[in-house]
């Protein structure tokens, strides 16, 4: 099934209009034409008592992000966090390019890009989520998968929804003879990195063909920009399949299927599912760490950290000090918002040790 040509195109416009109102707003947020100096710099120059901080990244954590921001300038009216949700390779290349202040992937960075910034870059875990497949299919719900199942319907190798080996892990379910048109993301993504991450896990041919990372040549499909892209492509389109963050499945009302863990399990993703593939899993001193396909009883398999990106060391102290502040608050008084939204909280070791990190940020 070939996803409409105005749904397509309707795609396109809202894409543009979002376009063209994230440049008003971030031209407006640094001044007009004025040129935005470096985040090692300060960006634009803070006036009349008041501290902006400009970030941008992924867009899987953005609700819960566009909801701590909020709540942190009610309480500290002083400080104003703008958060641009243009995806984690948007974002890493806008944090190395020292045009934001700080970063939000799905990805941790690697090596390379480590290397590539203009300064130490450090890694801090938020919270967790879940990506889950999505899928359009009348008549049709509770669906379960396999990992060799997605990957290869992401390989193009399954191309009907009857097909037996979508069939036989769903005995009993009326599957149509329907065309399955795949959605994925357009743009560089931690999303789409987490789930690539998985199917390379469970699959040596997906691994070799495709392989995990932001952005990849996709075998099928069509593509979407954020999570709001594929959601919308799904829901306009009978027979689809995508991937998205859970809380865009959740608001968007749009049927996701359990996966198979490691254990055997078809789990459906949920806070505690993701909570549990976290659970015990060794976490290193950079905080860089993939939880996809975790061992454990309950364990969601497509499960990941995300994280906010900051530089160790700025020249501007003040918008140091006031995102270090906040980044305190987000992962002790903000946890408690994670699973009303979907997420899971990060654990409590992993919080006491990242507020041991933060403390190594110059903030004077």
């Amino acid at each position: 099934m070939k996803f409409p040509a105005d749904s397509v195109v309707l795609m396109r416009n809202r894409l543009m209009a979002v376009t063209a109102l994230a440049a008003i707003v971030i031209a407006a947020a640094c001044g007009g034409g004025a040129p935005q100096q470096s985040a090692q710099s300060g960006e634009a120059p803070s006036t009349g008592g008041k501290v902006q901080i400009n970030g941008a990244g992924a867009t899987f954590p953005n609700p819960i992000y566009s909801k701590w921001f909020a709540e942190y300038t009610k309480q500290h009216p002083n400080v104003q966090i703008n958060y641009q949700p243009i995806g984690s390779g948007g974002g890493i290349r806008q944090l190395t390019a020292q045009t934001v202040f700080f970063g939000a992937s799905d990805t941790p960075m690697t090596d390379d890009q480590l290397k590539s910034a203009p300064g130490p870059v450090l890694h801090f875990p938020t919270v967790l989520g879940a990506v889950v497949p999505i899928y359009n299919l009348a008549g049709v719900s509770d669906l379960r998968f396999t990992g060799p199942l997605l990957a290869n319907i992401y390989l193009g190798k399954i191309k009907k929804w009857n097909d037996p080996a979508i069939a036989k892990v769903n005995p009993g379910a009326k599957l149509p003879a329907t065309d399955i048109a795949v959605a994925h993301r357009s743009d560089g993504s931690g999303t789409t990195f987490i789930f690539l991450d998985y199917l390379s896990k469970v699959s040596p041919e997906f691994q070799s063909k495709v392989g995990a990372n932001a952005s990849v040549n996709w075998p099928v499909g069509v593509g979407g920009k954020g999570n709001d892209g594929v959601s919308g492509l799904v829901s306009q389109t009978p027979g689809a399949i995508g991937y998205v963050e859970l809380i865009y499945a959740i608001q968007n009302k749009i049927d996701f299927g359990a996966v198979q863990n490691a254990t055997g399990e078809f789990v459906k993703a949920s806070a505690d599912a993701v909570t549990k593939a976290a659970a015990g899993a060794p976490i290193p001193s950079d905080f860089r760490v993939s939880i996809t396909n975790a061992p454990g009883a309950g364990a969601y398999p497509i499960s990941s950290f995300t994280w906010l990106l900051l530089y160790q060391s700025s020249s501007d102290t003040t918008r140091a000090r006031a995102m270090v502040d906040f980044v305190k608050w987000a992962l002790t008084d903000g946890q408690a918002v994670a699973s009303d939204l979907g997420y899971a909280p990060v654990p409590a070791a992993v919080v006491q040790q990242e507020l041991t990190t933060l403390g190594t940020i110059t903030v004077s």
